[in-house]
């Protein structure tokens, strides 16, 4: 089941900084993992994908460079300081979100409530 557009407009930002967090990644990876890692629910194709990506880079949450010594040039994506923070901050209202629909029944309880 794939999110729709309006809460994947709000979560699907989040999802990639934190897909980036580990290290830098380039689009089509991060296309493949969303879908992965979501077992499907957070998949988007490339034409959603980037614009996320452009406006994440314009607000300064991730910075880009091009690798061109391979077989074909990629675009290579990594958090920022900001994108760090940003990070930070979505990911405690993403608790907080998850919390309160376990407080609803509308998903299973968590141990610890919003950190």
């Amino acid at each position: 089941m794939k999110l729709e557009r309006e809460l994947m407009r709000g979560i699907g930002p989040t999802a990639v900084l934190k897909l980036l967090e580990p290290g830098e990644k380039y689009g089509y990876e991060l296309v493949t993992a969303l879908d992965r890692q979501s077992d499907g629910v957070l998949a988007m194709g490339q034409s959603t994908l980037y614009p996320m990506l452009y406006n994440l880079e314009a607000k300064g949450f991730i910075k880009a460079r091009l690798d061109a010594t391979g077989p074909r040039p990629r675009k290579y994506y990594r958090l920022t300081g900001k994108g760090k923070t940003q990070l930070r901050r979505s990911t405690k209202h993403c608790e907080s979100l998850v919390h309160a629909l376990a407080q609803l029944g509308l998903a299973p309880k968590t141990a610890g409530g919003p950190a």
